[in-house]
Parts: C-alpha cells; structure tokens; sequence
C-alpha cells in the first residue's frame, strides 16, 4: 500500500508542476500511473477471484452465477476507472456516458440472476 500512496503522491506533485507548463503531458502521467497502480493490484485481483471461486465450489453454488457476479464486479470498477479518468481529462459529460452504460450492462447481466431469485422466492409461497 505504501507503494501505491507513494506514486500517487509523486505523480500528483510532478502532474501539479507540469500542468502549469505542459497540461497535455500532465494529463499523460496522470492516465499512465493510474493505470501502473491498476497493474500492482492484478496479482491481488487474481488471488480473490480464486478464493471466491473455491468458496462457491464448496458451497455448491452453480458457477455461472458466481462468474456473471465476478463480471459485474469487473464491469463496475472498469466503468468507475475510465469515467474516472475522463474526469480528470475535464470531460464530465462523457465520464457520465461511460457510467451509464457501466450501469446498463450491469443491469442486463444480473436479470438472469433477478429471474432466478424471483422464481425461487415465487416457488416458496404457497398457493
């Protein structure tokens, strides 16, 4: 953790310093560490999806779910980092595009799920 706070930091103080005199590479660096500190978490990514995926293995739950939850995961921390990083770049209203439609594909994974659930819940009332 401390190696993340500490490029970030540096990134900020060098993306301070060069935004007053080259914005273009200002913003550059700041996409670029972004996306270095993304990469120091892959091998910690990694090692939940597995504990997650063994925890449903020994719990019998149906892995399908399981890999549709994991994507939807995925999809909203890939919506939150370019939306993100297109606010950074000044563009709000594309940063707002990007979380619609993050939100959108999220809502069209999990109907399966929601049908799922809705028929289980339905099949427990009686009569």
């Amino acid at each position: 953790m401390l190696q993340i706070v500490g490029l970030g930091l540096v990134a900020t103080f060098l993306a301070l310093i060069l935004k007053e005199h080259k914005s273009p590479i200002a913003f550059l660096l700041v996409v670029f560490v972004g996306s270095v500190i993304f990469l120091f978490l892959i091998d910690q990514i990694y090692e939940i999806i597995k504990m997650v995926e063994r925890l449903s293995i020994n719990a019998h739950v149906n892995m399908i779910y399981v890999e549709t939850i994991l994507k939807i995961i995925g999809i909203a921390y890939i919506a939150e980092f370019g939306a993100q990083i297109t606010k950074d770049a000044g563009q709000g209203a594309i940063a707002s595009k990007i979380e619609l439609g993050g939100k959108v594909l999220i809502l069209s994974m999990a109907i399966p799920i929601l049908t799922v659930i809705i028929e289980t819940i339905i099949s427990m009332l009686p009569n």
